[in-house]
């Protein structure tokens, strides 16, 4: 059995440790954050740290890696106050993994990684085209965590566009349907099965499918 100290973890080889500590928590959620500044120029990048945070009113978070000069996002985030969250399907991977290519400022990662720009009145900022669940979101609240110098983003759910036929009629997203993948660590992505849906849990009832 592995066994790693604090102490040895903090010794390993960095891009080892970058490795082990990114992928220790399993899969995650998978975006292309959607960004403009204020001359219209679009910045895409792609993203595995969002996280629900609250029904009503509608609020997501995510975390912001400590920011380099020539990384726009979390600039053009606090001065537009606008940002979009859009799925990645299958063929496209490979395309969305370059967004985290070092671009430099002021080059747009839509037109260098080959996605299409979707702009909706009223909103500032592009979603994406090939994606099909897509979210708009409105800056509520960001908080520097001085522990490791990242920001998290925290914002309010403004549109939510999908492609017909996925959304339930409970309201549930069919990500499955949708083709929505998944990553682990910084380089690893992963289709979804289905395993199933079960009903709310309650005291002493066994848990069962719906």
């Amino acid at each position: 059995m592995k066994n790693f100290k604090n102490d040895e973890i903090g010794k390993m080889e960095k891009f080892y440790r970058m490795n082990l500590i990114n992928s220790l928590i399993g899969f995650r959620a998978l975006n292309l954050l959607g960004t403009a500044n204020d001359d219209g120029v679009s910045n895409l990048c792609i993203i595995s740290s969002t996280f629900h945070l609250g029904a009503n009113p509608p609020l997501i978070g995510l975390v912001m890696r400590p920011q380099r000069e020539h990384n726009d996002t979390l600039k053009n985030i606090l001065s537009s106050g606008q940002y979009t969250l859009n799925n990645i399907l299958p063929d496209l991977y490979k395309q969305a993994h370059q967004t985290s290519a070092s671009y430099p400022s002021g080059d747009s990662e839509f037109k260098e990684c080959g996605f299409e720009e979707l702009y909706i009145d009223g909103f500032k900022a592009p979603f994406v085209q090939e994606a099909n669940v897509r979210i708009g979101l409105e800056l509520r609240k960001t908080i520097d965590v001085d522990l490791n110098g990242t920001t998290i983003v925290i914002g309010k759910i403004m549109y939510i566009l999908t492609e017909d036929g996925l959304i339930g009629n409970d309201g549930m997203i069919d990500h499955y349907k949708a083709g929505t993948i998944t990553a682990a660590g910084l380089d690893s992505y992963y289709t979804i099965d289905p395993l199933g849906r079960l009903a709310y849990a309650k005291p002493y009832v066994a848990p069962h499918e719906i």
